[in-house]
């Protein structure tokens, strides 16, 4: 081939790929977007780990405020520590806080409890990925696309060493999985469902997080913890 089909066909191929094209059309105005819809959490919603639940106590400002749920499901509460509440309704976890701070501390306090943020209708990513979160889902999605929504692992991250945790008949259980293997075809990418949390060891991990991940066996089913 001579120099000059060569450089013609590379002038061609880069007009293509720099030309408009496709059954998209361009330059049309699109309408504003459907609002948002707010759907309330049913009244026997049961708390998740990672939800976020404010807590307020009358007359307590230095007790009130937001409390997120751990992986463990415990929150942990000015002067009577963790407080065990994943699974709990906020009516039931409204009477313990009260029962706890009653005991010793308060005299008939006042508590209310609500849920300010659920993951039980979204996928949360934690550890080692650019942009942790939950994310918003209607139907199942795989690992690599519940990663791809957080901005891919992080150059720290171990992708070795990933773990699902689910709600599986009222309890919680997790798995771990090969990230690098999943990528190469070597295993198989595992469905992550709206309530899921996906976990990815690196060093931006919190030390209760670590610890719970470094605990179950790669390549687990799901069991209880």
């Amino acid at each position: 081939m001579t120099l000059g089909l060569t450089l013609g066909l590379v002038a061609a191929l880069s007009a293509c790929a720099d030309s408009r094209g496709g059954p998209i059309p361009y330059n049309v105005s699109l309408a504003a977007p459907d609002a948002p819809k707010i759907v309330p959490l049913e009244q026997d919603y049961r708390i998740a780990p990672l939800d976020v639940l404010a807590v307020k106590v009358f007359k307590q400002p230095d007790l009130s405020g937001d409390y997120q749920v751990d992986l463990t499901g415990n929150i942990s509460m000015p002067l009577i520590g963790n407080v065990q509440v994943a699974e709990l309704t906020t009516d039931e976890l409204d009477r313990r806080l009260k029962q706890q701070y009653g005991a010793r501390y308060l005299e008939n306090p006042d508590i209310s409890v609500g849920v300010k943020s659920s993951t039980r209708r979204s996928v949360t990513v934690d550890g080692g990925v650019k942009n942790s979160g939950s994310f918003p889902v209607v139907g199942p999605v795989t690992l690599i696309q519940a990663i791809a929504q957080a901005g891919g692992t992080t150059e720290d991250a171990n992708p070795r060493r990933v773990a699902i945790f689910r709600s599986i008949g009222g309890k919680r259980q997790a798995a771990a999985f090969d990230l690098t293997d999943i990528r190469r075809g070597l295993a198989q990418d595992p469905t992550i469902y709206p309530g899921d949390i996906v976990v990815v060891d690196g060093s931006r991990l919190k030390a209760a997080q670590k610890a719970i991940l470094t605990n179950i066996p790669l390549l687990s089913i799901f069991r209880p913890f």
